[in-house]
């Protein structure tokens, strides 16, 4: 209670002033949810609350202040053992002693997600704080994107914030050039992107240079300076693209990222997708994706491709996947639905069953299971866990 009376007096002296003035929008979402998983023949669960603060302020007729403020709590089971889950072979990676490092702890937190400023004018648009960062067009996977990492099992969630300096010159009507800059301690380690978006006949584009470093960590060996793993942090060059649009009534879209490492091996991403309804409303889309980071051949899998997949270090530990989702309209106002993710390299898949639920414009339910099948050190491997989860948001 103490904690959630501290947020709160710190939000309002934060924002007071900007409060005070009229013109100030505010609204966010309520969100209440429950995830769990059936795990050596028991069921656990982890239950989360999050307050979603959102403000916006047109300060002048070219000027706009933005940002959000999250609180969440977590309940139940809040320090999930890793090792649980992964193959007996790769758990015996794990250096002797070290078992305890490896529990993923769920800690209460409240946090600033976004907050910047946006300057508009004809010739140009500035952003200056911490924003989101959206590249690409791929639905569950971006190779253009060097910032985020989506969540394979709820792809549309949306994505934290990055402290950066954007500035968009468009050129003409039909292109734009796009500059980044997101600070670290130094302009060698900082993230820098170049990208060039227009538009030929039915078809979007987008041209993306950047560079970024990466903070991998070895998972056998333990930093007790930082109390964390060690970190092996390196730069990270990319050059690639993405393009969408329409072919025959077909929603069709591609990216492609090469990606040159100071120390790890070289490797390009590509994503190609399309999608489409039909008369009778279903909804179908499919997506392949290749990493050439991961690998083809599952039993290869060791302790740290494992621990940096979950850790959203790395994309995917499969080399080549498939994505398929179909949604139906059951009524006006219940969606039903379910996705498949196929890992083409080892065989294994896992089926997720979705249901969107809206009581209003403000009230709506979203759930699904989490089924995998596949043997043991498989992507998809039914030591996994089998689960779901079941979230409930209002918005205001």
């Amino acid at each position: 209670m103490k904690t959630w009376v501290s947020a709160c007096l710190f939000m309002l002296f934060i924002f007071s002033p900007l409060l005070a003035q009229d013109g100030v929008e505010i609204f966010g979402y309520f969100e209440s949810q429950i995830m769990g998983t059936k795990l050596n023949n028991e069921f656990i669960q982890l239950y989360s609350n999050k307050l979603r603060v959102d403000l916006k302020s047109d300060l002048s007729e070219n000027i706009t202040f933005a940002a959000n403020f999250d609180y969440i709590t977590y309940h139940g089971k809040t320090n999930w053992n890793i090792l649980d889950f992964l193959p007996s072979d790769v758990v015996a990676e794990v250096p002797p002693g070290m078992e305890a490092f490896y529990v993923l702890p769920f800690e209460n937190r409240h946090f600033l997600d976004n907050a910047y400023i946006k300057l508009s004018f004809k010739q140009f648009d500035l952003t200056v704080g911490k924003q989101q960062i959206s590249l690409g067009t791929g639905y569950a996977w971006n190779p253009v994107d060097v910032f985020n990492i989506k969540d394979i099992l709820d792809p549309t969630y949306e994505q934290p914030g990055h402290n950066a300096i954007r500035l968009d010159i468009p050129l003409g009507s039909r292109y734009t050039v796009t500059t980044l800059y997101s600070p670290e301690e130094s302009w060698k380690n900082s993230a820098k992107l170049l990208q060039l978006k227009g538009r030929i006949s039915h078809f979007d584009f987008t041209l993306n240079a950047a560079e970024k470093t990466w903070r991998f960590h070895d998972y056998k060996q333990f930093d007790f300076e930082s109390m964390n793993f060690l970190e092996i942090p390196e730069r990270r060059k990319l050059l690639g693209g993405s393009t969408a649009g329409e072919i025959l009534g077909l929603g069709v879209w591609a990216e492609y990222a090469y990606n040159w490492m100071d120390v790890s091996k070289d490797f390009y991403e590509l994503v190609v997708g399309s999608d489409y309804t039909f008369d009778f409303q279903t909804y179908l889309m499919i997506e392949y994706y290749r990493n050439t980071m991961g690998k083809a051949d599952y039993t290869q899998y060791d302790l740290n491709d494992w621990m940096r997949l979950l850790a959203t270090e790395q994309k995917a530990i499969a080399q080549d996947q498939i994505y398929l989702f179909i949604q139906h309209p059951a009524t006006d106002l219940l969606s039903v639905g379910f996705s498949t993710i196929y890992a083409l390299s080892d065989n294994s898949f896992a089926l997720v069953p979705t249901l969107n639920y809206s009581f209003s414009d403000n009230v709506e339910i979203f759930a699904y299971l989490n089924l995998n099948f596949g043997s043991e050190g498989k992507a998809f491997s039914r030591k996994m866990g089998n689960g779901g989860l079941i979230r409930v948001r209002v918005y205001f």
